[in-house]
């Protein structure tokens, strides 16, 4: 018997691999992230990651962590963790999460969001995947209304 198949006690019929398959998490639907570039105050190119929410309610306690991960130069890489709490974020609007440099964009960009809608928890990974943030992906970003790589 493996650790996930033990009963809490011996005279218990409770395991954690029936508690697991009783948890039902609501799927997550109506937000985005995306990778935007554009212009900062010296007229150069910056790229920006934003959280966006799609739909009409707000979201209460938005908490996106970001990483990046793969290979560069033949050895793996790893990035720091980086969390970011957006606390509330109304509907139909999006909130910059971070600034993103080019140097990355060879990785995997994870976001991991978790969120409350209606007083239910909720979360979503959203993983750029290597080589994806690119032109040839760009397509329009709802709400902000420019181009970018969207991810929903």
């Amino acid at each position: 018997m493996t650790f996930s198949e033990q009963p809490t006690s011996p005279n218990s019929s409770f395991t954690f691999a029936n508690m697991k398959k009783d948890i039902n998490p609501p799927a997550v639907k109506d937000i985005a992230m995306a990778v935007v570039p554009e212009l900062n105050e010296l007229n150069e190119t910056v790229y920006n990651v934003y959280f966006i929410n799609l739909k009409e309610q707000d979201l209460e306690g938005v908490l996106v962590s970001s990483r990046g991960y793969g290979e560069l130069n033949g050895e793996k890489v790893n990035t720091s963790e980086l969390r970011h709490f957006l606390d509330v974020v109304p509907g139909k609007s999006f909130r910059q999460v971070e600034p993103i440099i080019e140097d990355v964009f060879a990785l995997s960009n994870q976001y991991w969001v978790s969120f409350y809608e209606n007083g239910v928890m909720a979360d979503k990974k959203y993983v750029f995947v290597a080589g994806s943030i690119d032109q040839k992906n760009f397509t329009e970003i709802p709400l902000l209304g420019i181009p970018g790589v969207l991810i929903s």
